[in-house]
């Protein structure tokens, strides 16, 4: 991860070019996230993990999330992702559906995330999970129903982009109804 300064210039809208402009980006390289999805019980399975970012912008530090890593040069997106999901959820998966390829915050940030659906059964968990000690990982397993995750975002309880992303790619939404109330 390295913090890079760069002097640019760039095409405007009505073909001239711009003055210099400093731009500063956060190199972090890919990302890949995982919405482990059990069709049976019709329930996901996301994990809750301390986030300090979000804990020193004032929110709560504990965010549930879809299971998700970085991917160190050289690897397969795939297999870090089936590694992320046998080591913070304890499950085997093998066949991953792309749900999207998104930047997370393209104004500051060059991390892009590869998200995927994983099929799973509930009760098929191979492993305890829960992160890797060594890097300073603990996460716990958070099951909801399908409705109840897309509620939460709804409510803001789940305020992580990827997790929104992958929950509103994988299963719709719609925003709720207006407000009936009189004027």
């Amino acid at each position: 991860m390295s913090l890079d300064r760069a002097v640019v210039r760039y095409e405007r809208y009505d073909g001239t070019m711009s003055p210099p402009v400093s731009r500063l980006t956060l190199e972090r390289g890919d990302a890949v996230g995982v919405l482990l999805y059990d069709p049976v019980r019709d329930q996901v399975v996301l994990v809750e993990q301390f986030r300090y970012p979000a804990y020193a912008a004032g929110e709560p530090g504990w965010l549930i999330e879809i299971v998700a890593g970085t991917v160190q040069a050289g690897l397969d997106p795939l297999e870090v992702a089936r590694a992320e999901v046998r080591e913070e959820a304890g499950y085997e998966v093998e066949e991953l559906e792309p749900l999207a390829s998104c930047f997370l915050s393209p104004g500051g940030s060059s991390e892009r995330v590869h998200i995927y659906l994983g099929r799973i059964a509930v009760d098929e968990r191979r492993w305890p999970g829960g992160g890797l000690a060594g890097e300073g990982e603990e996460t716990r397993l958070c099951l909801l129903g399908r409705q109840e995750a897309l509620q939460r975002v709804r409510e803001g309880a789940i305020a992580d982009a990827k997790t929104i992303i992958a929950l509103l790619t994988a299963f719709g939404w719609r925003p709720a109804a207006p407000s009936t109330r009189p004027s």
